[in-house]
């Protein structure tokens, strides 16, 4: 089995395509005015689509803007450069940039819906080994 994707549920699809292209740097492909992903590097990507799209799965099972448990994490070459580069853009940050004893350092914010964003760069040998690409 291989995790291929997440996707965000949300009332404005363009709002927070433009959003994410903006804050990650990546072009998003667009299939359907409902329907839009965002491709890493890494393979992962980043779906997001409109409240219309719910019904196909299952009515109700799904609400934009309602997310309180998951973090979106993208790893990044130095995330103390990308907060000066997000400053002025994201209104929400929750965190400046901290290394985490786990050893990364890390970014995390909100995105218009309120998802969390967390932003990441390994600084210990550990953590460095760990995403070595």
């Amino acid at each position: 089995m291989d995790f291929v994707s997440i996707r965000i549920i949300t009332g404005d699809v363009a709002r927070l395509v433009e959003f994410y292209e903006r804050a990650t740097g990546l072009r998003a492909t667009w299939f359907t005015e409902d329907f839009a992903e965002l491709r890493t590097g890494g393979g992962a990507t980043l779906a997001i689509a409109g409240t219309r799209t719910v019904p196909l799965f299952a009515p109700g099972s799904a609400r934009p803007a309602d997310n309180q448990s998951v973090i979106t994490e993208f790893l990044v070459d130095d995330v103390d450069r990308v907060h000066r580069n997000l400053t002025g853009f994201v209104t929400d940050f929750v965190n400046e940039p901290t290394t985490m004893p786990w050893g990364n350092r890390a970014l995390l914010f909100r995105d218009p819906d309120g998802n969390l964003v967390n932003f990441f760069t390994p600084v210990t040998p550990e953590a460095i080994a760990k995403f070595a690409r």
